[in-house]
């Protein structure tokens, strides 16, 4: 969507003729779709024309202000044929899980399936249109930043923007106790220590894999380099099983699995990339109502390991 076919509050205010603050409470109601760039709510002009058609919701009027923190989660959605259907998200983490259940709740004739693929696989199937949503956690470490170069690099002339789910503890899972000593990258080449890795792709192996990079290390002195499983838990459960003596993951999983201890590393970003041309679709629209929800916010945070102080933010356009 253009910047012209977006509204300030203000704005609609005086469209509807009605208060500013009532704009607000409709926002928070979920009677009316907004997302926010920065610190700034923001309102499809599409859902104003319906809003006219349909009438305005009887509402109490309450203060509040632009400069208020997050959205409450939206009523149910009034959808129209064409937005109905399926939602694709690519993504691993719990945090997607929990968003497709708020989604579902919402939208009752939403069907959201999950595409449990990494990171690059996700980008690549917005790209090639078969995916509304991915989540990625992109390390680049010449500009040691998260996600923006991937996006560029990988959207190739799509504009696409980056929205802000939470920041996570990259680290090791090791054994209890931490028996050989494992605190370093460099340590991974060690002869005494087995690592077991990610598929390609993912972002926890683009870590890795930078990081070899970055520290000039030679990965065909890494056992185990060339093992590959498919989720944190799994590499969890490697270490603990003693299959291995080392894996990489974040460290709400640690958590889960006991015998495994986690050694941090590294905060990365975990964020959603949305086509820029999706964001007046109404799906994407209660997505991003739901992800700047305080119940939202509450529940992520209660699943640990989760920083959401900028949960919901628009990070960048591509």
């Amino acid at each position: 969507m253009s910047d012209s076919h977006l509204l300030t509050p203000v704005e609609v205010a005086a469209i509807l003729k009605i208060k500013k603050n009532t704009v607000y409470e409709m926002v928070k109601r979920g009677d009316l779709p907004a997302f926010r760039i920065g610190r700034k709510l923001r309102i499809p002009g599409e859902a104003i024309a319906d809003l006219q058609q349909k009438g305005i919701p009887f509402m109490t009027n309450l203060n509040t202000s632009e400069s208020q923190g997050s959205l409450a989660p939206p009523r149910p959605y009034a959808l129209n044929a064409v937005d109905t259907g399926s939602l694709v998200i690519c993504g691993q983490d719990i945090a997607l899980d929990l968003l497709t259940r708020y989604l579902e709740r919402q939208i009752n004739s939403l069907q959201v399936l999950r595409k449990h693929v990494g990171s690059i696989p996700g980008l690549m199937a917005l790209y090639e249109e078969k995916a509304h949503l991915a989540a990625i956690h992109l390390w680049d470490s010449d500009s040691d930043s998260y996600n923006i170069p991937y996006v560029r690099r990988l959207l190739p002339g799509i504009p696409a923007v980056i929205i802000h789910i939470a920041c996570r503890q990259q680290g090791f899972y090791v054994q209890t106790g931490n028996p050989l000593h494992i605190n370093s990258w460099q340590d991974l080449s060690r002869p005494d220590i087995t690592l077991v890795n990610r598929e390609p792709g993912c972002g926890t192996r683009v870590l890795l894999d930078e990081k070899i990079r970055e520290l000039g290390m030679d990965r065909t002195q890494i056992n185990g380099y060339n093992t590959r499983v498919y989720s944190h838990l799994e590499v969890a459960s490697n270490v603990a099983r003693g299959l291995a003596n080392v894996g990489l993951g974040n460290q709400k999983v640690a958590l889960q699995v006991r015998e495994v201890e986690f050694v941090g590393l590294q905060e990365e970003r975990y964020e959603l990339v949305i086509r820029e041309q999706d964001l007046s679709d109404a799906r994407i629209q209660c997505a991003l109502s739901i992800l700047r929800s305080e119940s939202f916010r509450r529940e992520l945070e209660g699943l640990g390991d989760y920083n959401t102080a900028e949960m919901g933010n628009m990070i960048a356009r591509t």
